[in-house]
């Protein structure tokens, strides 16, 4: 049987794992406080590790913590998708039953230090108790958070019932086709008898002095499309009537101008209803039953600027993020291009959609298929589930908690793929204003947060993968 003493607040030092075995008292023992003060310093010196994607570069994540993992006489395995695109993972094994994988990705997006504060890489504490980086919440500090409670289960030496398995992974930021993906398909052994995966996705929210927590379980499909148009070239001087940039130009006119056609799905209405309470009125009666409210005259243009993340979960949608057309002023170019970020609600049938989009674009416009995804939801009848929840309640007593559908997509949807219950959870709570700095300026993430989330990770980790024990003190 296992005992388990436990103080998760940021303040308190200890946190006793006691096991009991055929009448012997073994105590081991991990310093809380010890261990909130390594993952702050790890936190920091992974931030100032390079791994801008692209190019990514990942193998210097993975030796960040093959250098720890060497420390602590764990066994680990390297594995490179190209040359510089490392991943990593190390388990400690357990019993029987199926595996818990805490998975993050180590490249994040570029940044431009021009727009920063300090060194996107700096990795700096400041006065104003932040840690400033590319990646302190996109998703360095989850990896962290994983690590040390992965370090404190095997210092400890707790006996597990089920493998815990460390993984860091490249590429998600551009898909995941180099880490998650590349592993699923080339290192399937890895996945056998695993069961659950914690990952990014979910967490909490500071809204003023109100908490709002929840779970990621699914998520909008990632569909990246190609567009091409053609035309007659010629020289500047000579304007035409129709060219492949004016064709572009007004095909990407009219998908701007378009409304993909509202609905609620069972995952977003779930998500709505449990996020209601937390919402100022109209929204929070608007959000009981967001169907009967999608066509009401102004309704989502007012949820568009309210809250843009909730609009989008309510339809399909498209964004214009790159153009091309001809590589010198003076010259009309043959054919003009483009590429567009679309998200489809988890239901949509892509084939539905892409006749959709080609009515909007019109015959002229040649649409290629760059990504897509299956989508697939998580079940939160678990175990798990239940200990993210109760965990997150006793630190953050009153917050809302409840299933999340995501805009973004993560590399869950691999492993829910192969059937693995995949849940999106940080245990933090990023203040409202702090949100931007996800692929913004100025990414920060508070040491408060650090040493909290350092303490509700390895309870939740060490309740699902030992045990709850005999009792718990507080």
């Amino acid at each position: 049987m296992l005992r388990t003493v436990s103080h998760l607040s940021s303040g308190i030092g200890v946190f006793l794992l006691t096991l009991l075995n055929a009448g012997t008292l073994t105590a081991q023992q991990v310093d809380l406080a010890a261990l909130q003060d390594e993952a702050v310093a790890y936190l920091q010196d992974y931030l100032r590790v390079d791994t801008r994607n692209p190019p990514g570069n990942e193998i210097r994540g993975a030796r960040f913590f093959a250098e720890i993992f060497d420390r602590e006489g764990i066994a680990y395995e390297i594995a490179e998708s190209a040359p510089g695109r490392g991943n990593i993972w190390a388990r400690l094994d357990g019993g029987d039953e199926p595996a818990l994988v805490l998975l993050h990705h180590m490249d994040v997006v570029p940044a431009d230090p021009a727009y920063w504060s300090d060194d996107p890489l700096s990795g700096a504490l400041k006065e104003d108790g932040f840690i400033y980086g590319r990646g302190a919440l996109d998703t360095k500090t989850g990896g962290i958070l994983h690590l040390a409670a992965f370090l404190a289960l095997h210092r400890s030496g707790v006996p597990l019932r089920r493998d815990v398995i460390f993984m860091a992974t490249a590429d998600e930021e551009a898909g995941g086709f180099f880490g998650a993906g590349w592993l699923v398909e080339n290192r399937p052994e890895i996945f056998e008898n695993v069961g659950f995966l914690l990952n990014e996705g979910g967490g909490g929210a500071q809204v003023g002095d109100r908490f709002e927590f929840g779970v990621e379980v699914t998520q909008k499909v990632p569909y990246w499309l190609r567009l091409r148009t053609v035309g007659e070239p010629g020289h500047g001087s000579r304007p035409r009537s129709s060219s492949a940039v004016t064709e572009m130009v007004n095909a990407l006119a009219r998908l701007s101008a378009h409304e993909f056609e509202p609905r609620i799905v069972p995952a977003v209405d779930t998500h709505l209803r449990g996020a209601a309470p937390a919402h100022p009125e109209p929204w929070r009666t608007r959000f009981q039953d967001m169907a009967s409210h999608l066509h009401e005259p102004g309704v989502m243009r007012q949820l568009q600027e309210y809250e843009p993340g909730l609009h989008a979960l309510t339809r399909n949608t498209c964004s214009i993020t790159r153009l091309t057309g001809s590589d010198k002023i003076n010259v009309v170019p043959p054919e003009a291009g483009a590429e567009i970020d679309c998200r489809l609600l988890p239901d949509q049938d892509p084939d539905i959609f892409l006749s959709e989009l080609g009515s909007v674009l019109g015959p002229e416009v040649e649409v290629e298929v760059l990504m897509g995804f299956t989508p697939a939801v998580s079940t939160t009848d678990t175990e798990l589930y239940r200990i993210v929840e109760e965990v997150t309640l006793e630190n953050f007593p009153g917050a809302s908690f409840n299933p999340q559908v995501v805009g973004g997509f993560t590399d869950s949807h691999f492993f829910r793929d192969l059937g693995i219950v995949s849940y999106g959870y940080e245990a933090t709570a990023t203040p409202q204003e702090d949100r931007g700095g996800v692929h913004g300026n100025d990414e920060r993430v508070s040491e408060e947060n650090v040493r909290r989330g350092v303490g509700a990770t390895l309870e939740i980790v060490r309740r699902f993968a030992a045990g709850r024990g005999i009792s718990q003190d507080r």
